[in-house]
């Protein structure tokens, strides 16, 4: 297969640089999906009636007024559109959305503003459109980069309607990153690491690369149940994971997360925004929010459902149904969980502020001892490589 021209890399300098803090995002969630992928547990929906977007519209600039009264002044520092698939959205609905976001918070020219799409959902006309509206970067579902296993995936495209869309958003967009999964079954580490190298042939700056997981309440976890498909066992996941991190890293494209990949500058800044613990606004229906207001630090869920969360936005001004404050331990939890994903680490002076206390000299010792993680200087602390395939373990013994 052709590798497609590379770009014009100059071009990104019109995006404001990370400046290392966590910063304030806003996270838009758009719930509906063209089909429900059997691997996904996302909050998306399959209607087979047209969505009414000028009514979902109007209820999420009136949630987002709701929002800020919650959050109060804030520089927004990015903007990320999820889902579902927003790239069913029409330019004029996303348009609104970012008019809005920057009459209630500000919003500084140059932020990153992310749109994720599918390549199924992808035209020339409305990329363009969604480019007018202030979306400067989009996330690609492509998945796989061959038919046999979008298939068994559930895509809606093939291979040559995700070169089309990636090409595409290369010519459209200042950043570009696609997602792929990988540890699918049977699949050999030779063939992920030549469709890898394939990958980074297309890829612009950014890479979100997935192990396939069975989630509970999919079709993929009755099948798993039943015997039917049948997942690589953890010694081959392993050598996936090793594959993964080896490739991306000669190719100059090495984890800044666990599973995020990127040229040096180019990470996504409302992703680092959530590994950093900072602060960001949860819109739409299923969305989480992280918002401080002085000592108090709230989160928030709203409705999952989304035509009851219209109907609570457009009674209540609002569809939260979970608004809780979060204790200091609960946030030194959090910033753990979070910031250990990081290839950067935690501020350890941050989760001594929180927590109160220090770290367990006697589990700190024992993972250090045994290559789970690193201190760097004295400031912050990280997972090795060999920490990021039990990061749950590491979170836990160091929170106690």
């Amino acid at each position: 297969m052709d590798t497609l021209e590379q770009p014009n890399l100059t071009r990104y300098a019109s995006l404001l640089p990370d400046t290392g803090e966590p910063g304030f995002g806003v996270y838009v969630h758009w719930p509906f999906c063209a089909a429900k992928c059997p691997y996904c547990d996302f909050n998306s929906h399959v209607r087979h009636q047209p969505v009414d977007q000028e009514r979902f519209t109007a209820a999420f600039l009136k949630e987002m007024a709701a929002m800020r009264q919650l959050s109060g002044p804030k520089t927004v520092t990015s903007v990320f559109l999820g889902g579902g698939t927003p790239s069913l959205m029409n330019p004029s609905t996303v348009s609104a959305i970012l008019d809005r976001i920057a009459r209630e918070w500000h919003m500084p020219d140059g932020i990153e503003i992310t749109m994720e799409a599918n390549p199924s959902s992808v035209e020339a006309e409305r990329f363009r459109g969604y480019r007018a509206a202030g979306v400067n970067r989009v996330s690609l579902g492509v998945q796989a980069l061959n038919d046999r296993d979008l298939k068994f995936l559930g895509r809606l495209h093939d291979v040559e309607d995700a070169l089309k869309a990636i090409k595409l958003a290369r010519d459209i967009f200042p950043r570009m990153s696609f997602d792929l999964i990988y540890a699918r079954p049977k699949q050999t580490v030779e063939e992920w690491e030549r469709e890898l190298r394939e990958a980074i042939s297309y890829a612009v700056d950014h890479l979100s690369l997935y192990q396939l997981t069975i989630e509970e309440g999919t079709p993929f976890f009755g099948l798993h149940k039943m015997g039917k498909l049948v997942v690589p066992d953890d010694d081959q996941s392993a050598l996936l994971y090793e594959a993964t991190q080896d490739i991306t890293a000669a190719e100059g494209m090495p984890a800044y997360e666990v599973s995020n990949h990127a040229r040096p500058g180019a990470e996504s800044r409302h992703n680092l925004t959530y590994w950093r613990y900072g602060d960001y606004a949860g819109i739409g229906p299923g969305a989480h929010g992280r918002l401080t207001r002085g000592p108090i630090k709230l989160a928030t869920a709203t409705e999952r459902k989304p035509e009851a969360w219209l109907e609570l936005v457009e009674r209540d001004g609002h569809g939260v149904l979970d608004q809780e404050q979060l204790g200091y331990d609960e946030q030194a939890d959090e910033l753990l969980l979070m910031g250990l994903r990081l290839t950067e680490g935690v501020d350890l002076a941050r989760w001594q502020q929180l927590s109160g206390r220090d770290p367990d000299p006697k589990r700190e010792e024992f993972l250090l001892e045994h290559g789970f993680i690193e201190r760097i200087g004295n400031s912050r602390i990280r997972c090795t490589p060999s920490g990021m395939l039990i990061l749950d373990s590491v979170v836990a013994d160091l929170a106690c």
